[in-house]
């Protein structure tokens, strides 16, 4: 996979060899008050290879210790801006960013892009159209 980086950012990294997200870092400091958000800009601009797509998820230890999140993001192939990341404080204390903290990992995955077929009517299942709670709590 191809990457270029901006001034300032960091190459994305495996914390360990098998680890499938790549974590993505921080090219500011930015404080995130409670209740609120921040955007990142991280400088990597990646090629990824054609039938994939890289899946934006939280850092566990930043969701865990701080109650700071990420609500995810797809970067689909044929983007090569930088990325950004919005992560959000759902703790009660503001949390401050530091230059080259981890703030969210990239899982690069493969995904199927069928044909879209407008029908008058699904197969049944046997599910339907049963939604939430409809397998009960327990």
């Amino acid at each position: 996979m191809k990457i270029m980086l901006d001034a300032g950012a960091r190459m994305p990294e495996r914390a360990h060899k098998e680890d499938a997200g790549l974590d993505l870092f921080s090219r500011e400091e930015q404080v995130i008050l409670p209740g609120e958000s921040a955007v990142f800009d991280t400088g990597v601009h990646v090629e990824l290879p054609p039938g994939t797509f890289g899946k934006l998820e939280s850092k566990s230890g930043l969701n865990v210790k701080y109650s700071v999140v990420s609500c995810g993001g797809v970067i689909d192939c044929g983007y090569t801006g930088s990325i950004a990341v919005k992560l959000y404080n759902l703790g009660d204390k503001p949390y401050m960013v530091r230059k080259g903290q981890k703030i969210v990992q990239m899982i690069i995955q493969p995904y199927l892009a069928p044909e879209l077929e407008i029908v008058d009517r699904l197969e049944e299942t046997e599910r339907g159209e049963g939604g939430f709670g409809s397998t009960g709590i327990f």
